[in-house]
Formats: C-alpha cells, sequence, structure tokens
C-alpha cells in the first residue's frame, strides 16, 4: 500500500507543476505570440489584386534586377563571385530563379516596394541612419508594374522534384547567411562578411529543429520580431508550403531518426510499465516471505 501513497504523491506533484506551474511559465511569464500568417496582410503598400503582365515584367527585371540578382533559371548568371558580391552588399544578393514560387506573392509585392519595411527591419535600417539596406526601394514603381515583375518571377520559377524540393527550398531561402554542418554545407556569404553585415554571425542550424522544435521555427521564420525583438534576422516571406519544406529539411538534416525514436518510445513505455508490474509482484512476494 505503501506505494500506491508514493505513486499518489508524484502523481500530484506532476499534475501541479504540469496543469500549475508550467502554464504560468510558459503563458503569463513567455505569453504565446499569434500564429505564422501567410496572408502577410499587414503589408498594403500594393494592389496584389491587379493581374500581371509578365512581358513587361521581363523587361522591368531586366533593367533594373540582373546587374545584382542572378535568375539562372531564366538564363541570367550572377554577375560576380559570391565573395565579390559579398564585399559590395553584405550579403551575397539572392538568385531569383524560385522567389515566384517560394515567396508568398503579397510579401514579395511589398518587398519590392520597400525591402526594410517588409522585412521589419526599420530598427536597423532607419530611414535616415548611417547603414542603408543594400537593396533600394522600388517605390518608383507603379502598382501594376511591381505586380508584372512579380508575375515575371513567378513565370521563370523552375519545377522541383518532390526529392529535391526541401534541400533546393532551403539553399534559396536560408543559405547565403545559414550553413548547415551536417549537412556538409557551408552559406555562400562569407563569414566575416555576413558578421559584419548582420552584427553577429548567423547561427548553424544543424540541430535547430531540436534546440527549438517546429512551432517555434514556423513562428520565427514567418515574423522573427515577434519572438526577438531587436534581431536582425528578417522576416523571410515564405508561403506555407516552402516554410514547411525549410523546416522538413531542417529536420532530415538535424532528426533524421524521428520516426524511429517516436516508435521505439512507445516499446520502452510498454516495457518500463510490464517491468514495474514484474517489480512490484516479485516484491510483495519476498516481503511476504519475511512477513
Amino acid at each position: 500500500m505503501k506505494e500506491f501513497k508514493i505513486l499518489a504523491i508524484i502523481a500530484a506533484l506532476v499534475g501541479i507543476t504540469y496543469y500549475g506551474i508550467e502554464p504560468y511559465a510558459h503563458h503569463v511569464m513567455h505569453p504565446e505570440v499569434k500564429a505564422a500568417d501567410f496572408t502577410f496582410k499587414d503589408l498594403k503598400n500594393v494592389d496584389t489584386s491587379l493581374a500581371g503582365n509578365t512581358e513587361n515584367g521581363k523587361a522591368l527585371v531586366e533593367a533594373n534586377c540582373i546587374a545584382c540578382h542572378a535568375i539562372e533559371s531564366a538564363g541570367h548568371p550572377a554577375m560576380m563571385p559570391n565573395a565579390d558580391a559579398a564585399a559590395s552588399y553584405g550579403v551575397v544578393p539572392p538568385d531569383l530563379s524560385h522567389s515566384g514560387r517560394m515567396y508568398d506573392k503579397n510579401y514579395l509585392a511589398n518587398f519590392i516596394f520597400d525591402p526594410v519595411s517588409a522585412m521589419k527591419l526599420s530598427h536597423k535600417y532607419p530611414v535616415g541612419g548611417a547603414k542603408a539596406f543594400p537593396m533600394p526601394a522600388y517605390n518608383w514603381m507603379t502598382p501594376q508594374e511591381i505586380m508584372d515583375v512579380v508575375s515575371y518571377l513567378q513565370s521563370v520559377a523552375p519545377k522541383v522534384a518532390e526529392k529535391d524540393v526541401n534541400k533546393v527550398t532551403y539553399d534559396a531561402a536560408c543559405g547565403r547567411c545559414h550553413s548547415m554542418s551536417y549537412a556538409k554545407f557551408e552559406a555562400t556569404t562569407p563569414k566575416d562578411a555576413i558578421k559584419a553585415y548582420m552584427g553577429a554571425t548567423p547561427p548553424d542550424l544543424s540541430q535547430y529543429i531540436k534546440s527549438r522544435k517546429e512551432h517555434y521555427l514556423h513562428g520565427f521564420i514567418n515574423d522573427p520580431q515577434l519572438l526577438l525583438a531587436g534581431t536582425s534576422m528578417p522576416r523571410v516571406g515564405l508561403n506555407e508550403k516552402a516554410q514547411e519544406e525549410v523546416i522538413a529539411y531542417m529536420e532530415e538534416v538535424g532528426d533524421s531518426k524521428k520516426a524511429e525514436r517516436e516508435s521505439v518510445g512507445l516499446w520502452v513505455m510498454l516495457y518500463t510499465l510490464v517491468f514495474a508490474i514484474l517489480a512490484y509482484l516479485w516484491k510483495r512476494k519476498i516481503w511476504s516471505e519475511v512477513h
């Protein structure tokens, strides 16, 4: 009977911790932020309901974008090596091949209009400040012209095989700043350049799926300032599918044994339960003989 009393005390303490202390720690001391918003409805500088003209968008991109950005899928290679580009801009400008596939249309249009505002980095690049964001605002374009550019970027986005899509999306969305040593992947921007540009070296993401977990990553990638105010990490603007692909790749690299571990965990719990019952019965038998 004594064992059951001990079990009851342990269960009560666990219950108090789980239903009392834990919610207070998470919801009062560290309140939960709103869920990831993949509509980016706070961005309202561009009317994204306008139908884009792909041909005009092509002309605008070739006149304004390819001096800095590669678009390999459309036959526009990078204008300089990564090290030279990082020295010039602070970070390697992204290849825009996958931008029309990965980024939410509303985010992409408003990013073109005003990158700093869309990324929520005005604390890092204030108007009139000493440090300017490498990409200028294209707020001189009309909403129609911006939607033409978006339409063109969507049209040149290549098809990606299902088996490769997670890695391709990670490389395109995160690979300029974040290394993934477990996958033998080095960020395309050299470490010294990215440290000077960001103020600190962006972390290697190999184990972030374990240390931060999927729920946190969904919120942080979608809007970093909600979870870490003042961070240099920009709001990336990925659509929901692309963000799931990024996190899936992080899981493939950093937690490849997740399914196996979870299935084994059930058997371990069952074994522990059976062993506990046998140990209790054995203990009763031994002590009954003593008494």
